[in-house]
């Protein structure tokens, strides 16, 4: 039974890619890809974050994608601090220098605390946010805000529903 699982998906995956060869190409051309990276250090604290993203540019104004998030923080004798997950996002451009964005993001948090700082100290939890933003764009590169429309103080893992961001797109 589990072969018969396997050929199918097999089949389907060729016949798949076969029916698009002549296609590709254009699907290809038509993708970007962008994100993030982050770096703060400091007197026993470390966070690294990478944020890979690709989107699919159905037209001159509408495009959509994936993301995923990857994050460690550490302060050293207080916590450490994991957060993995992905984000889904549509981005439209009522004009060539204005960016509108929509973007839904699912991730984990496995947090260890040092016990002098928390009677809990492991923490592991899931966190969505639905970021709702506007920015400036000009070329590759957008400037703008977003806000969590889901932000909830005792239950978000940012400070404030209001974040700045910076997008490249290549």
């Amino acid at each position: 039974m589990k072969s018969f699982f396997l050929n199918i998906i097999f089949i389907f995956f060729s016949l798949v890619s076969f029916s698009q060869e002549n296609q590709s190409s254009n699907f290809w051309s038509n993708v970007r890809f962008g994100g993030g990276i982050g770096l703060n250090f400091g007197d026993g604290f470390f966070s690294g974050t990478l944020a890979p993203q690709a989107i699919y540019d159905f037209n001159p104004y509408f495009s959509a994608g994936l993301g995923l998030n990857g994050s460690y923080s550490s302060q050293r004798n207080v916590f450490k601090s994991t957060i993995l997950g992905g984000s889904v996002i549509a981005l439209t451009n009522p004009f060539p220098e204005i960016q509108v964005s929509a973007e839904l993001e699912q991730v984990n948090v496995n947090t260890d605390f040092d016990s002098q700082f928390s009677s809990n100290t492991r923490d592991n939890f899931w966190a969505t946010a639905l970021f709702l933003g506007v920015g400036y764009r000009t070329g590759n590169v957008t400037f703008g805000v977003r806000y969590d429309v889901l932000y909830d103080e005792d239950e978000s893992i940012y400070a404030d529903p209001w974040l700045p961001f910076v997008r490249f797109w290549f």
